[in-house]
């Protein structure tokens, strides 16, 4: 049986940053919001570049709404003490389309394998509990267009549906076309609605999709 399409997923807003001390090592995570492994592999440089006298740079992301692209990187550290423990922070938080690096500046003490796993997994817990989570939803695509005279009436009526976002209005010389985003696990049947509020006159097309942020709460994200 196949799975049901992601319709939604948690990412961070913005960027953020926190940083820890365990045993005189520094750790600094780095946080942010990616949607390709380019733009993640990106930051990872900026970070890099920004703090080259640290010993370790450190790196894990997850991207797709699906959260099926994941990597992780040691970057030095004895395999699986740096990015495992923070891909699973990530993964553990259910976060998609963000990239964590942790820089480590050596105190002079070695923590040991268990000591590392924790200060890596603590620090992109730190720099998490800093950031702002905002829901992501998927919206499909329509545009719908209506003789003049029908509108005014007809935008109206879409924009007082909840489950229905008008993005676009256009007047053409004769007509006014509409573009909507509808939340599809609302179940509502644009092509009928439609239908009813022109009588049958107009149709809907569907054009696509597209991602929104939502706040945790349901109210729109910033």
């Amino acid at each position: 049986m196949p799975l049901s399409p992601t319709r939604s997923y948690l990412t961070v807003a913005s960027p953020a940053t926190a940083e820890i001390e365990v045993r005189r090592s520094r750790f600094r995570c780095d946080l942010d919001r990616v949607e390709t492994e380019e733009a993640a592999r990106a930051f990872i440089e900026r970070v890099r570049a920004g703090s080259r006298d640290a010993r370790h740079h450190c790196t894990a992301f997850v991207l797709g709404p699906d959260g099926m692209t994941q990597r992780s990187n040691d970057d030095g550290e004895p395999s699986g003490t740096a990015g495992a423990p923070m891909l699973e922070v990530l993964r553990g938080r259910g976060l998609s389309d963000v990239v964590a690096v942790v820089t480590r500046w050596f105190g002079g003490t070695l923590l040991g394998t268990g000591g590392l796993i924790r200060a890596y997994g603590d620090a992109v817990q730190a720099a998490l509990d800093a950031a702002t989570t905002v829901r992501r939803e998927e919206r499909r695509l329509w545009s719908v267009e209506v003789r003049h005279e029908h509108g005014p009436r007809v935008e109206n009526a879409l924009r007082g549906r909840a489950a229905v976002a008008v993005t676009d209005a256009a007047w053409g010389t004769t007509t006014l076309t509409l573009g909507l985003a509808v939340d599809p696990a609302s179940g509502l049947d644009v092509t009928a609605l439609v239908a009813e509020l022109t009588g049958g006159a107009a149709e809907p097309v569907e054009v696509g999709h597209t991602w929104v942020d939502v706040a945790v709460d349901g109210s729109p994200g910033g």
